[in-house]
């Protein structure tokens, strides 16, 4: 028998306890386009030699505070400040990690590491007569958090990593072609053991135990598979597109507290609306661009919008443990518009979803730079940063692979569930390919020029 079950006759009848299953399920779609601290407490998420992804252990934290403030040296005077519009090189920057690796045993500097404190890409410039390609954006001295974030100094903001462009570059015509992608989700045996599991009888709300009722759950429905293609998995890129899905979802079912007003759980906005039908969201984080500004001779491109957007839609569940899409679901609907208005204060206070943009940032360049062919505009020719056989590797982690359901209990006057799934989608060569010409962005790259130093890989 294939088809919806039905929610209240197969599931939970009215006045028993709400289960909310926090479970990641829908695949993730990145569309693209020497690790400096072993740790595991990382972006928000622990994942160990396993591959199992956990929260981070406090101890464990406190461990990779104390070794990335004993590790970063001090920022450099003339980098130190918070600036509007920071110059970063390709050209150079690729000569500055070429003579790390010939004369300082590989190790990068930190503002090499950190890409000079960038902290969003706004500009693309090509300076066919140097041979060059320069990105631009806000940028400032960084530091270590209180929850081992190397962030900007003023803003509190994550800076750029110089391991995530590279993946960024490196993997653009293979996520043209078949995409990059990362999903959590459960098997569909996972599926079916939830469902038999609650289609039995249960006691009155006032008479289940929660703790036994939440293991039985876990049990039945098993770990969580993490899939990631298109993207080494063992790479901080992977690793955050992974932990800011997770974190979204433990926001969604109050697993954790939303840090900013004006922002409650989809479990609070559920319980406030008297929802009285299962439901199973899919929230997914997308780009949220406008049409790319450039100038007529393409020598001159600028980035514009937010970044990210939250999208949902529903699922349904058959008995064989199939997913298929459902209708709408108003509160699923309001609740991605909520995190969509939020999201650049919730990236100000959950790091996680500011390195997700920044993602978000490099892989729209790196889909500009391809689809534009600006690296032949510009005759610069790059090995270092974009054959994945360099001299110049990907720092390498743990390699997330599965991650233990997580169960929240709710009780209201009509049981129900939800699941909620989702995921993160960047169509970087959709946002690519949406343009407008705009000659005042020629004056940017004007403006950019008259500050270049010739010793430098970066200025201001």
């Amino acid at each position: 028998m294939s088809g919806r079950v039905s929610p209240r006759r197969r599931w939970l009848q009215p006045g028993l306890l709400a289960l909310l299953l926090f479970l990641l399920v829908a695949p993730a779609t990145l569309q693209a386009g020497h690790r400096l601290f072993r740790n595991n407490s990382v972006g928000g998420v622990s994942i160990d030699t396993e591959g199992v992804l956990r929260q981070p252990n406090p101890d464990g934290r406190k461990m990779l505070l104390e070794e990335l403030r004993k590790d970063l040296k001090q920022v450099p005077a003339a980098l130190a400040l918070p600036v509007e519009m920071r110059m970063v090189s390709l050209r150079r920057l690729e000569a500055a990690c070429e003579h790390a690796l010939r004369h300082n045993l590989g190790k990068l500097p930190d503002e090499v590491m950190f890409l000079g404190g960038l902290q969003r890409i706004q500009y693309i410039f090509v300076y066919p007569d140097q041979n060059d390609i320069v990105l631009a954006g806000p940028g400032e001295g960084w530091r270590v958090d209180e929850q081992a974030n190397v962030v900007g100094v003023t803003t509190g903001r994550p800076v750029m990593r110089l391991d995530d462009l590279l993946i960024a570059l490196r993997q653009v015509e293979a996520a043209h072609r078949e995409g990059i992608s990362c999903s959590i989700g459960p098997t569909q045996e996972g599926y079916r053991n939830l469902l038999a599991l609650l289609s039995r009888p249960l006691p009155n709300a006032s008479q289940v135990n929660t703790q036994a009722l939440e293991t039985s759950i876990k049990q039945a429905f098993g770990a969580q598979q993490i899939k990631l293609t298109g993207v080494p998995p063992t790479s901080h890129f992977a690793r955050v597109m992974v932990a800011a899905d997770y974190k979204m979802k433990r926001l969604a079912m109050k697993l954790d507290e939303s840090p900013v007003a004006g922002f409650p759980s989809y479990l609070d906005m559920i319980k406030s609306t008297g929802s009285k039908a299962n439901v199973n969201p899919r929230w997914w984080m997308a780009c949220n661009y406008e049409p790319l500004a450039r100038t007529e001779d393409g020598l001159a491109w600028e980035v514009r919008g937010p970044g990210v957007k939250v999208l949902t839609e529903e699922e349904v569940i058959n008995e064989q443990g199939e997913v298929a899409p459902g209708g709408r679901n108003p509160q699923a609907e309001r609740w991605a518009e909520l995190m969509t208005d939020k999201y650049d204060e919730l990236s100000g206070k959950e790091t996680i979803f500011g390195e997700l943009r920044n993602l978000m940032d490099m892989c729209v360049v790196a889909a500009v730079i391809a689809k534009h062919d600006l690296l032949d505009k510009g005759g610069c020719s790059l090995p270092l940063l974009y054959d994945n056989d360099s001299d110049l590797v990907v720092e390498t982690w743990n390699a997330p692979k599965t991650v233990d359901p997580q169960v929240s209990f709710l009780r209201t006057q009509r049981g129900i569930i939800v699941t909620a799934s989702g995921g993160v989608q960047i169509e970087s060569w959709d946002v690519a390919a949406r343009q407008q010409v705009l000659p005042a962005v020629a004056s940017a790259r004007e403006k950019a020029l008259t500050t270049a130093t010739s010793d430098l890989w970066w200025w201001q």
